[in-house]
């Protein structure tokens, strides 16, 4: 077992996840790309570290991995809290809000709550000229009224060329609604999706619609549309996010058949509200995601100090053809790779060989890293990251591996450190694999884990499965090792391929 020793008192904060410098985030907003930067919006309590009143925070990056946090985007007014919602580029200055070229257009919920009366949900527009520094609330706001108090938020827009119009969909209850409109001030609903398919566990919350070419052909082009579930008190996964896949005229999206089946976009408890990017150039073309890392069962009570929540790392999404379906794929983006630096590199290798390595890299092995793992199908192993001792000489840390009779990739956070803050945080959660053998070249199925100093996100065969978990390892705990099925072990038949391992963030 390698353990590192040094600080005493935990720092949770991630060295390559977004955070705001102080205070609670959850969900991303408005994301969207202009003049060579991306903007990241937050929903944002900028006086407590627990939810409250809503703001949009701001940072924006010009790579996707070192943000920069700005000063509030939007704060509550006479309409209320500030909600969920989205930003567009009006290239074409449709909404007349721009004297002189395009500007920044963000479309978001108005929460407004009075005692003793239900709460009131509308959307709403603001916008700014010089690059998202600035904005200006419509004093035409609401664009967008409720008929009634009930759930009507989080919408997501965009341009539909073929109809040269902007698109808006909208959490509304249990369902989407899809509206349309020609200048992002007046509205006309199109259509209803949600009744009778997928997931209703809860409240459908942070919904997405976008096209992707699938395996890169640009003449096969399906929708994609993602909606995230709320928590209910009594289902131990809590909030999390499905996908749906059709096709959309730009009035009605129409599922296809393998949308009969519910199908998550993350099978860890801590990817939630996940949206994508608007505006990426054409010549870049990647459809790019960001999740809020947390769960609604404990989102408020995670033991951090000062700030309360973090966002996934930036994934690409893209659709593959896999047998007869076609899959959501997800991986990290390019721009987290050119950020690491190679520490391990092993090829064919047993157990007993990778420990003994790992042993010696302790003294530098960083808070933040990756690790790339090869193994020949069929063979269940794991890797224990964040590991330390625990009682009764019983390892922590945070098993990751696969168990090859089920056929599954699992996260196994039961001793990852303090977990007792909820009584649904500590478990373990698994991923069905896709065949390894028709994924990987070789037979071999390869793992990316991404460790941090509160979180592990692992991709499993090419971006096919993936699994997203905080853990939260106590003082002192930043050690790896690697095991194997204990019958493999005795034979001296468990070899990985290849095993590598790579510093991001910090100093190795």
């Amino acid at each position: 077992m390698s353990v590192q020793t040094g600080r005493q008192q935990p720092d949770y904060r991630g060295s390559y996840h977004f955070s705001p410098k102080a205070n609670w985030i959850n969900d991303p907003n408005g994301l969207v790309h202009y003049d060579g930067e991306y903007h990241l919006f937050f929903q944002y309590h900028p006086f407590g570290t627990i939810w409250g009143p809503m703001h949009w925070g701001h940072a924006v990056s010009s790579d996707l991995v070192h943000w920069e946090e700005l000063n509030i985007a939007l704060v509550p007014d006479e309409h209320g809290a500030i909600f969920s919602g989205s930003a567009v580029v009006d290239w074409n200055n449709t909404s007349g809000f721009f004297s002189d070229g395009p500007g920044l257009v963000a479309v978001f919920t108005h929460h407004a709550e009075t005692p003793g009366r239900p709460f009131i949900q509308h959307q709403s527009l603001a916008y700014s000229a010089d690059r998202g520094r600035t904005w200006t609330k419509y004093e035409g706001n609401p664009v967008l009224r409720s008929e009634a108090p009930a759930d009507f938020r989080d919408p997501k827009v965009f341009w539909h060329a073929d109809t040269s119009s902007w698109v808006m969909i909208l959490a509304c209850g249990q369902v989407v609604k899809l509206f349309r409109s020609p200048d992002l001030k007046n509205w006309t609903e199109s259509s209803s999706f949600g009744d009778g398919i997928g997931c209703h566990d809860g409240v459908w919350e942070c919904p997405d619609l976008f096209p992707l070419a699938v395996d890169g052909d640009s003449s096969r082009i399906i929708w994609v549309m993602l909606v995230s579930v709320g928590a209910q008190p009594n289902l131990a996964e809590g909030s999390r996010t499905q996908y749906f896949t059709g096709n959309f005229d730009g009035r009605t999206f129409v599922p296809d058949e393998a949308s009969r089946q519910i199908r998550w976009l993350d099978y860890g408890r801590d990817n939630y509200a996940g949206v994508s990017w608007s505006d990426v150039p054409a010549e870049d073309g990647r459809r790019l995601y960001i999740g809020w890392m947390s769960n609604w069962h404990y989102a408020n009570q995670t033991p951090t100090e000062g700030w309360r929540g973090a966002m996934t790392i930036v994934r690409e999404l893209t659709l593959e053809t896999h047998g007869a379906q076609t899959v959501l794929v997800q991986r990290p983006t390019r721009e987290l790779e050119e950020r690491r630096r190679p520490l391990l590199e092993l090829g064919r290798s047993s157990a007993e060989e990778l420990n003994e390595a790992l042993d010696k890299l302790a003294p530098r092995l960083p808070d933040g890293y990756e690790v790339t793992v090869r193994v020949p199908e069929g063979v269940s192993f794991g890797v224990r990251v964040k590991e330390g001792a625990g009682a009764a000489d019983v390892k922590s840390g945070t098993l990751i591996g696969v168990d090859a009779a089920a056929n599954t990739l699992y996260v196994d956070r039961t001793r990852s450190g303090v977990s007792d803050f909820h009584e649904l945080f500590a478990g373990r959660h698994t991923a069905p694999l896709h065949d390894p053998v028709a994924e990987s070249a070789g037979g071999a199925l390869e793992l990316r884990i991404f460790v941090d100093r509160s979180s592990v996100e692992v991709f499993a065969g090419d971006g096919k499965a993936a699994v997203t978990d905080l853990i939260f390892p106590r003082a002192g705990a930043n050690g790896i090792s690697v095991s194997a099925d204990e019958a493999e072990e005795k034979e001296g038949a468990f070899a990985v391929e290849e095993f590598r391992l790579y510093a991001i963030g910090g100093e190795a």
